[in-house]
Protein backbone atom coordinates (compact mmCIF):
# COMPACT_ATOMS: atom_id res chain seq x y z
CA UNK A 1 0.00 0.00 0.00
CA UNK A 2 2.95 2.32 0.40
CA UNK A 3 3.24 3.11 -3.37
CA UNK A 4 -0.47 4.03 -3.48
CA UNK A 5 -0.11 6.29 -0.46
CA UNK A 6 2.90 7.97 -2.05
CA UNK A 7 0.97 8.53 -5.31
CA UNK A 8 -1.95 10.03 -3.38
CA UNK A 9 0.37 12.44 -1.58
CA UNK A 10 1.93 13.53 -4.89
CA UNK A 11 -1.50 14.18 -6.46
CA UNK A 12 -2.61 16.23 -3.47
CA UNK A 13 0.56 18.28 -3.70
CA UNK A 14 -0.03 18.97 -7.39
CA UNK A 15 -3.64 20.02 -6.74
CA UNK A 16 -2.53 22.37 -3.99
CA UNK A 17 0.03 23.86 -6.35
CA UNK A 18 -2.69 24.38 -8.98
CA UNK A 19 -4.66 26.55 -6.57
CA UNK A 20 -1.74 28.94 -6.34
CA UNK A 21 -1.63 31.75 -8.87
CA UNK A 22 0.77 34.53 -9.71
CA UNK A 23 -0.48 37.87 -8.27
CA UNK A 24 -1.11 40.45 -11.00
CA UNK A 25 -1.33 37.85 -13.81
CA UNK A 26 -4.79 37.10 -15.19
CA UNK A 27 -6.30 35.17 -18.04
CA UNK A 28 -8.47 36.92 -20.62
CA UNK A 29 -9.36 37.17 -24.26
CA UNK A 30 -9.59 39.79 -26.98
CA UNK A 31 -12.95 41.17 -28.06
CA UNK A 32 -14.09 43.58 -30.76
CA UNK A 33 -16.90 46.13 -30.88
CA UNK A 34 -18.14 45.86 -34.45
CA UNK A 35 -19.74 48.49 -36.66
CA UNK A 36 -22.61 46.95 -38.64
CA UNK A 37 -23.21 48.80 -41.92
CA UNK A 38 -26.78 48.76 -43.27
CA UNK A 39 -29.09 50.80 -45.47
CA UNK A 40 -32.34 52.33 -44.31
CA UNK A 41 -33.97 51.01 -47.48
CA UNK A 42 -34.56 47.48 -48.72
CA UNK A 43 -33.28 46.21 -52.04
CA UNK A 44 -31.37 43.53 -53.88
CA UNK A 45 -27.62 43.64 -53.25
CA UNK A 46 -26.18 44.73 -56.57
CA UNK A 47 -22.45 44.89 -55.80
CA UNK A 48 -19.95 44.43 -52.98
CA UNK A 49 -16.99 46.79 -53.29
CA UNK A 50 -14.88 45.13 -50.55
CA UNK A 51 -13.85 41.65 -49.42
CA UNK A 52 -13.43 40.15 -45.98
CA UNK A 53 -10.17 41.29 -44.44
CA UNK A 54 -9.87 44.50 -46.47
CA UNK A 55 -8.81 47.64 -44.64
CA UNK A 56 -11.00 50.60 -45.55
CA UNK A 57 -10.72 54.34 -44.97
CA UNK A 58 -13.60 56.73 -44.24
CA UNK A 59 -15.52 57.43 -47.45
CA UNK A 60 -14.74 54.08 -49.11
CA UNK A 61 -17.77 52.71 -50.95
CA UNK A 62 -18.73 49.38 -49.37
CA UNK A 63 -21.77 48.09 -51.23
CA UNK A 64 -24.53 49.09 -53.65
CA UNK A 65 -28.19 48.10 -53.55
CA UNK A 66 -30.32 48.26 -56.69
CA UNK A 67 -31.15 51.95 -57.14
CA UNK A 68 -32.94 52.38 -60.47
CA UNK A 69 -36.09 53.83 -58.89
CA UNK A 70 -34.11 56.24 -56.70
CA UNK A 71 -32.04 57.39 -59.68
CA UNK A 72 -35.22 58.08 -61.67
CA UNK A 73 -36.73 59.95 -58.73
CA UNK A 74 -33.61 62.13 -58.55
CA UNK A 75 -33.80 62.86 -62.29
CA UNK A 76 -37.46 63.92 -61.95
CA UNK A 77 -36.67 66.13 -58.96
CA UNK A 78 -33.80 67.82 -60.84
CA UNK A 79 -36.08 68.44 -63.84
CA UNK A 80 -38.72 70.00 -61.57
CA UNK A 81 -36.08 72.21 -59.99
CA UNK A 82 -34.88 73.42 -63.39
CA UNK A 83 -38.47 74.19 -64.39
CA UNK A 84 -38.97 76.20 -61.19
CA UNK A 85 -35.76 78.13 -61.84
CA UNK A 86 -36.87 78.91 -65.39
CA UNK A 87 -40.23 80.16 -64.11
CA UNK A 88 -38.54 82.51 -61.64
CA UNK A 89 -36.20 83.79 -64.34
CA UNK A 90 -39.10 84.36 -66.74
CA UNK A 91 -41.11 86.30 -64.17
CA UNK A 92 -38.09 88.48 -63.37
CA UNK A 93 -37.38 89.30 -67.02
CA UNK A 94 -40.67 90.98 -67.97
CA UNK A 95 -41.61 91.16 -71.69
CA UNK A 96 -39.55 89.52 -74.41
CA UNK A 97 -37.20 91.56 -76.58
CA UNK A 98 -39.49 91.34 -79.61
CA UNK A 99 -42.46 92.65 -77.60
CA UNK A 100 -40.32 95.50 -76.25
CA UNK A 101 -39.25 96.40 -79.80
CA UNK A 102 -42.90 96.59 -80.86
CA UNK A 103 -43.73 98.93 -77.98
CA UNK A 104 -40.72 101.10 -78.79
CA UNK A 105 -41.80 101.43 -82.42
CA UNK A 106 -45.38 102.31 -81.46
CA UNK A 107 -44.06 104.90 -79.01
CA UNK A 108 -41.94 106.52 -81.73
CA UNK A 109 -45.01 106.67 -83.97
CA UNK A 110 -47.13 108.19 -81.19
CA UNK A 111 -44.49 110.83 -80.51
CA UNK A 112 -44.44 111.77 -84.18
CA UNK A 113 -48.19 112.11 -84.16
CA UNK A 114 -47.92 114.25 -81.05
CA UNK A 115 -45.51 116.63 -82.79
CA UNK A 116 -47.89 116.88 -85.70
CA UNK A 117 -50.82 117.52 -83.36
CA UNK A 118 -48.89 120.29 -81.58
CA UNK A 119 -48.03 122.00 -84.85
CA UNK A 120 -51.62 121.72 -86.09
CA UNK A 121 -52.93 123.13 -82.81
CA UNK A 122 -50.53 126.07 -82.99
CA UNK A 123 -51.70 126.90 -86.56
CA UNK A 124 -55.35 126.68 -85.51
CA UNK A 125 -54.68 129.17 -82.69
CA UNK A 126 -53.19 131.69 -85.16
CA UNK A 127 -56.03 131.27 -87.64
CA UNK A 128 -58.62 131.66 -84.91
CA UNK A 129 -57.08 134.93 -83.78
CA UNK A 130 -57.58 136.23 -87.32
CA UNK A 131 -61.13 134.92 -87.38
CA UNK A 132 -60.19 132.73 -90.34
CA UNK A 133 -61.58 129.57 -88.78
CA UNK A 134 -64.39 128.83 -86.38
CA UNK A 135 -63.93 128.00 -82.72
CA UNK A 136 -65.03 124.45 -83.45
CA UNK A 137 -61.97 123.74 -85.57
CA UNK A 138 -59.72 125.02 -82.78
CA UNK A 139 -61.47 122.75 -80.32
CA UNK A 140 -60.99 119.76 -82.60
CA UNK A 141 -57.25 120.52 -82.89
CA UNK A 142 -57.01 120.77 -79.11
CA UNK A 143 -58.75 117.42 -78.72
CA UNK A 144 -56.40 115.78 -81.24
CA UNK A 145 -53.44 117.16 -79.28
CA UNK A 146 -54.79 115.75 -76.02
CA UNK A 147 -55.34 112.32 -77.61
CA UNK A 148 -51.79 112.31 -79.00
CA UNK A 149 -50.32 113.20 -75.61
CA UNK A 150 -52.40 110.48 -73.93
CA UNK A 151 -51.26 107.92 -76.50
CA UNK A 152 -47.59 108.80 -75.86
CA UNK A 153 -48.07 108.58 -72.10
CA UNK A 154 -49.85 105.21 -72.43
CA UNK A 155 -47.08 103.67 -74.54
CA UNK A 156 -44.38 105.04 -72.25
CA UNK A 157 -46.15 103.41 -69.31
CA UNK A 158 -46.46 100.11 -71.19
CA UNK A 159 -42.77 100.21 -72.06
CA UNK A 160 -41.79 100.89 -68.43
CA UNK A 161 -44.05 98.10 -67.22
CA UNK A 162 -42.61 95.74 -69.81
CA UNK A 163 -39.13 96.28 -68.42
CA UNK A 164 -40.34 95.14 -64.99
CA UNK A 165 -40.96 91.54 -63.94
CA UNK A 166 -44.27 90.12 -62.92
CA UNK A 167 -46.04 91.20 -59.78
CA UNK A 168 -44.17 90.65 -56.53
CA UNK A 169 -46.70 88.14 -55.25
CA UNK A 170 -46.25 85.99 -58.34
CA UNK A 171 -42.49 86.18 -58.08
CA UNK A 172 -42.57 85.29 -54.35
CA UNK A 173 -44.74 82.25 -55.11
CA UNK A 174 -42.36 81.17 -57.87
CA UNK A 175 -39.33 81.49 -55.57
CA UNK A 176 -41.14 79.37 -52.94
CA UNK A 177 -41.73 76.71 -55.59
CA UNK A 178 -38.03 76.82 -56.44
CA UNK A 179 -37.03 76.27 -52.80
CA UNK A 180 -39.46 73.37 -52.50
CA UNK A 181 -38.07 71.78 -55.67
CA UNK A 182 -34.52 72.18 -54.35
CA UNK A 183 -35.51 70.42 -51.11
CA UNK A 184 -37.04 67.58 -53.12
CA UNK A 185 -33.76 67.22 -55.02
CA UNK A 186 -31.81 66.97 -51.78
CA UNK A 187 -34.23 64.37 -50.45
CA UNK A 188 -34.03 62.31 -53.65
CA UNK A 189 -30.24 62.52 -53.65
CA UNK A 190 -30.11 61.38 -50.00
CA UNK A 191 -32.38 58.43 -50.78
CA UNK A 192 -30.12 57.46 -53.67
CA UNK A 193 -27.03 57.71 -51.48
CA UNK A 194 -28.66 55.36 -48.96
CA UNK A 195 -28.43 52.66 -51.60
CA UNK A 196 -24.66 53.26 -51.82
CA UNK A 197 -23.23 52.92 -48.35
CA UNK A 198 -19.76 54.23 -47.53
CA UNK A 199 -17.53 53.67 -44.54
CA UNK A 200 -17.83 56.30 -41.84
CA UNK A 201 -14.82 55.01 -39.89
CA UNK A 202 -11.52 53.36 -40.75
CA UNK A 203 -11.32 49.66 -40.01
CA UNK A 204 -11.11 46.10 -41.27
CA UNK A 205 -13.96 44.31 -43.04
CA UNK A 206 -14.54 41.61 -40.42
CA UNK A 207 -17.47 39.73 -41.94
CA UNK A 208 -19.80 39.71 -44.95
CA UNK A 209 -23.41 39.00 -44.04
CA UNK A 210 -25.04 39.30 -47.48
CA UNK A 211 -23.75 38.60 -50.98
CA UNK A 212 -24.62 40.01 -54.44
CA UNK A 213 -28.02 38.88 -55.66
CA UNK A 214 -29.53 38.48 -52.20
CA UNK A 215 -32.49 40.53 -51.01
CA UNK A 216 -31.52 42.80 -48.12
CA UNK A 217 -34.26 44.00 -45.79
CA UNK A 218 -34.34 47.60 -44.60
CA UNK A 219 -31.91 48.05 -41.71
CA UNK A 220 -30.33 44.61 -42.20
CA UNK A 221 -26.49 44.77 -42.01
CA UNK A 222 -24.63 43.81 -45.16
CA UNK A 223 -21.20 43.68 -43.53
CA UNK A 224 -19.41 44.44 -40.29
CA UNK A 225 -16.35 46.62 -39.75
CA UNK A 226 -13.87 46.39 -36.91
CA UNK A 227 -12.17 49.73 -36.15
CA UNK A 228 -8.79 49.17 -34.47
CA UNK A 229 -9.64 51.53 -31.61
CA UNK A 230 -12.57 49.27 -30.74
CA UNK A 231 -10.49 46.17 -30.11
CA UNK A 232 -10.22 45.53 -26.38
CA UNK A 233 -9.14 42.89 -23.90
CA UNK A 234 -11.37 41.35 -21.24
CA UNK A 235 -9.89 39.66 -18.22
CA UNK A 236 -11.22 38.68 -14.82
CA UNK A 237 -9.78 39.35 -11.38
CA UNK A 238 -10.86 37.99 -8.00
CA UNK A 239 -12.36 40.36 -5.48
CA UNK A 240 -9.21 40.15 -3.36
CA UNK A 241 -7.29 41.94 -6.14
CA UNK A 242 -10.03 44.39 -7.08
CA UNK A 243 -8.92 47.07 -4.61
CA UNK A 244 -5.51 47.22 -6.33
CA UNK A 245 -6.87 48.08 -9.77
CA UNK A 246 -8.13 51.43 -11.05
CA UNK A 247 -9.12 52.82 -14.43
CA UNK A 248 -6.12 54.11 -16.45
CA UNK A 249 -3.72 51.68 -14.73
CA UNK A 250 -1.17 50.37 -17.24
CA UNK A 251 -1.33 46.73 -18.29
CA UNK A 252 0.87 44.42 -20.36
CA UNK A 253 -0.85 41.78 -22.47
CA UNK A 254 1.00 38.58 -23.34
CA UNK A 255 -0.08 37.10 -26.68
CA UNK A 256 1.04 33.79 -28.12
CA UNK A 257 3.56 34.37 -30.87
CA UNK A 258 4.34 37.92 -29.76
CA UNK A 259 7.84 38.19 -28.28
CA UNK A 260 7.09 41.39 -26.37
CA UNK A 261 4.13 42.34 -24.15
CA UNK A 262 1.60 44.70 -25.67
CA UNK A 263 1.07 47.84 -23.56
CA UNK A 264 -2.43 49.11 -22.77
CA UNK A 265 -4.49 50.60 -19.97
CA UNK A 266 -7.49 49.67 -17.86
CA UNK A 267 -10.59 51.30 -19.40
CA UNK A 268 -13.44 49.70 -17.43
CA UNK A 269 -14.02 47.77 -14.21
CA UNK A 270 -17.35 45.99 -13.85
CA UNK A 271 -19.26 46.91 -10.69
CA UNK A 272 -20.90 43.48 -10.58
CA UNK A 273 -19.35 40.13 -9.66
CA UNK A 274 -19.82 37.02 -11.82
CA UNK A 275 -18.63 33.47 -12.04
CA UNK A 276 -15.54 32.71 -14.05
CA UNK A 277 -16.59 32.48 -17.75
CA UNK A 278 -15.97 29.09 -19.38
CA UNK A 279 -13.75 30.70 -21.99
CA UNK A 280 -11.07 31.28 -19.32
CA UNK A 281 -11.94 28.32 -17.11
CA UNK A 282 -8.86 27.07 -15.29
CA UNK A 283 -7.97 25.16 -12.20
CA UNK A 284 -6.93 28.37 -10.47
CA UNK A 285 -10.26 30.20 -10.97
CA UNK A 286 -12.60 27.23 -10.68
CA UNK A 287 -15.96 28.10 -9.04
CA UNK A 288 -14.79 31.55 -7.93
CA UNK A 289 -16.52 34.93 -8.19
CA UNK A 290 -14.57 37.43 -10.21
CA UNK A 291 -14.96 40.95 -11.63
CA UNK A 292 -14.63 41.70 -15.33
CA UNK A 293 -12.03 44.29 -16.31
CA UNK A 294 -11.49 45.74 -19.79
CA UNK A 295 -8.28 47.13 -21.22
CA UNK A 296 -7.72 49.09 -24.42
CA UNK A 297 -4.72 49.80 -26.61
CA UNK A 298 -3.48 52.43 -29.07
CA UNK A 299 -5.12 51.86 -32.50
CA UNK A 300 -1.78 51.14 -34.19
CA UNK A 301 -1.11 48.37 -31.65
CA UNK A 302 -4.66 47.02 -31.51
CA UNK A 303 -4.73 46.46 -35.28
CA UNK A 304 -2.47 43.41 -34.81
CA UNK A 305 -4.84 41.79 -32.28
CA UNK A 306 -7.78 39.54 -33.07
CA UNK A 307 -11.15 39.04 -31.31
CA UNK A 308 -11.36 35.71 -29.50
CA UNK A 309 -7.62 35.48 -29.05
CA UNK A 310 -6.68 34.14 -25.56
CA UNK A 311 -4.19 36.31 -23.69
CA UNK A 312 -2.56 36.73 -20.33
CA UNK A 313 -2.74 40.14 -18.70
CA UNK A 314 -0.09 41.39 -16.35
CA UNK A 315 -0.45 44.46 -14.17
CA UNK A 316 1.05 45.72 -10.96
CA UNK A 317 -1.55 45.89 -8.25
CA UNK A 318 -1.63 49.16 -6.32
CA UNK A 319 -1.58 47.19 -3.07
CA UNK A 320 1.82 45.79 -4.11
CA UNK A 321 3.43 49.05 -5.17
Amino acid sequence: MRPHILLFIICCTLLIGCDERVPGLYQGYMEGEFVYVASQYAGRLQALRVARGDRVAPGTELFVLEDDLEAQALARAEANLQRAKDTVADLDKGLRKEEMDQLTARLAQARAQLQLAKAEHARRITLRRGNVIAQEELDQARTSLDLAEAAVADLEAQLATGRLGSREDQRAAARAQERMAAAEVEQARWQLEQKRQRALVAGTVFDLIHYPGEWVAAGSPVLSLLPPEQIKCRFFVPQTDLAGIQVQDPVAVLVDGQPNPIPGWVSYISPQAEYTPPVIYSQQFRAKLVFMVEARFPPAVAAALHPGQPVDVRLQLRTQR
